[in-house]
Order: structure tokens, then C-alpha cells, then sequence
């Protein structure tokens, strides 16, 4: 297949269809007339052999084949805007550039504020998008960072990239504060016999603190999983649960949602929160700046 024989400007209008399942909607989000959508719609289906969209109700659903068209279009629609995007020459202060970044919700609350201050002094253009990452991040790493500029994600879940560590931060154990059961200190009796609220309990998504419960021989009593730490608090409040998170988290979280912070009963091993990136943006100007920026600023935590 010639890409010259190809017009692009159709995977645009192929990612807002797949997305709004509308032409209507579609026409309307890229400030194109129906009949022109309708037009595009028309030269997609010729070029699959494939419906595309298909009527059901007031409603249309996607083909097979658009569902698995959906990831790809969207991620290769990502890496044009990439190529195109990319300057010999970064001038922060000029560009109008986006980054996007994956991370857990801990690090865009603890890091992602600061960023974003320092962007808007150096970078009043450019945008930083934090996106959280999936329950699939680690399985292909190599190829999500293709179409993002990097993740913040603790080391030991990914290997063989380009990453520079970014600080490092301690466990601490959360409890509500009228939670009675709990006293000056926690012990190791309590860990094992209260009950818990833990974040991203599962066989590719962990806490290594929580693993080294269970090296200890201490299989916690988990009530409730969440894949949020910013969410935990809403599980502690009122009931005997205890909860794992990391302690510049738990300086923001405490205060405001009547918790206890207390030390770890067990010697638990840091999370060291790492930038991770794909080897083709390691000579980019405009991502060695965004390295940059992101490094100093972890380290100001």
C-alpha cells in the first residue's frame, strides 16, 4: 500500500467517528458539514470492505473490525501529531506543543501541581496532559510509551528503557482518627488481624509493601481493593480499616479527611518513583527539556 495514495486527513475523521459512533456528532466536533462527514464515512467503507458503523435502534454500534480499528487509529493519529510536532530547535517560551504523561493518581497529586506551575512560567504554551495509566501499562511498556512522552510508575514493574528516577518516598499505614483498635503505635498483631483497604491488589498490579507482608508470612485481611489512592480515605473513614500510602500523599490526604498517619510496623522498602521513556525520544530537544523540567522539580519534593 502507497501511503501516497492515501489521504490522511481520513484518519481524523476515522478517530472522531469511532469515538462519537455519529456523524452528526462527529461532523459537529470537527467543525465539518454532514454531508462532508457522510462523504468520508462513505471512502472508509470502501477502503475496509467493512460497515464501519452499523445502525441499531437510534443508536449505531461499531463494527468488529472498528472496534479493533478504535486503539489503532487513535494511537497512530498520536504518533503523526508527533512527527510533525517535532522542532530541530525547542524554545519552551515559543512552543505550543502537548505532553503527555501516564501516571497513578499519587504521582499527578504530589508532583503534577509543581509541573504545571513551572510550565506556566517557562512554557506558557505548552500543555501537559497526565493521563492514568491502565491495568495493561506493564505488559507492553515499549510500545504505550511510543505514543506518549513517558509514565511515572516505581521501578520493578518496568525494564530494558531509558528512566531516570525521580524522588523517593516511604510507606506509612493510614487509619481513621476515632478508630479505637488502633493505639499509640501500630503492631504487627494489628496488621495481621484488622482489616484492610489496599490499592492495586492483584497479580501485575501491586504494593511492594504488601508483598513484603506476605514474604513475612502475613497474608493481610483485604475488605476492599480501589485503584486509587486519592480515593482511600472515603474506605477508612467511619470503619476499623487501616491503608497503605506513601507519606508526601499522606501529608496532603490527613489533615483534610480526619486521619491518622502512622509508622509501619515492618521495615518496608521505598517506592522510588521513576520516569520511564520510549528510546526514540531520548534525542528529541522539546522531551529532553520535559525530562528536565520533571527531574528538578521531583527533586525540589
Amino acid at each position: 500500500m502507497q501511503l501516497s495514495n492515501l489521504d490522511l486527513n481520513l484518519l481524523v475523521s476515522l478517530d472522531v467517528l469511532l469515538e462519537e459512533r455519529s456523524v452528526t456528532r462527529a461532523a459537529a466536533r470537527l467543525g465539518l458539514s454532514q454531508p462532508a462527514l457522510s462523504g468520508a464515512l462513505a471512502r472508509l467503507r470502501r477502503h475496509f470492505d467493512d460497515p464501519l458503523l452499523i445502525r441499531s435502534g437510534n443508536t449505531s454500534e461499531l463494527s468488529p473490525l472498528a472496534q479493533a480499528l478504535r486503539l489503532r487509529t487513535s494511537h497512530a493519529l498520536n504518533e503523526v501529531e508527533r512527527v510533525f510536532a517535532s522542532e530541530a530547535v525547542f524554545t519552551p517560551a515559543a512552543s505550543r506543543r502537548t505532553f503527555t504523561v501516564q501516571a497513578s493518581d499519587y504521582a499527578m497529586a504530589v508532583l503534577g501541581p509543581r509541573i504545571a506551575r513551572v510550565l506556566a512560567d517557562q512554557a506558557p504554551g505548552v500543555m501537559l496532559r497526565f493521563e492514568t495509566h491502565s491495568s495493561t501499562a506493564t505488559d507492553s511498556p515499549a510500545d504505550l510509551l511510543r505514543g506518549v512522552d513517558g509514565m511515572i510508575l516505581p521501578r520493578g514493574f518496568v525494564f530494558d528503557l531509558p528512566a531516570i528516577d525521580l524522588f523517593t518516598d516511604e510507606w506509612v499505614c493510614v487509619a481513621d482518627q476515632d478508630n479505637d483498635a488502633v493505639g499509640e503505635a501500630l503492631t504487627m498483631t494489628d496488621i495481621a488481624e484488622m482489616p484492610w483497604v489496599l490499592t492495586y491488589h492483584g497479580s501485575a498490579r501491586f504494593l511492594g509493601a504488601v508483598r513484603q507482608l506476605e514474604q513475612l508470612g502475613i497474608e493481610p485481611r483485604v475488605e476492599a481493593v480501589v485503584e486509587s489512592f486519592l480515593a482511600l480515605p472515603f474506605y477508612i473513614a467511619g470503619t476499623r480499616r487501616l491503608g497503605l500510602v506513601q507519606r508526601h500523599l499522606a501529608d496532603l490526604l490527613a489533615p483534610g479527611n480526619r486521619l491518622r498517619v502512622l509508622a509501619c510496623p515492618w521495615d518496608v522498602v521505598p517506592v522510588v518513583e521513576t520516569l520511564w521513556w520510549h528510546p526514540l525520544h531520548t534525542r528529541d530537544p522539546g522531551h529532553a527539556w520535559l525530562r528536565s523540567v520533571i527531574t528538578e522539580t521531583a527533586r525540589r519534593l
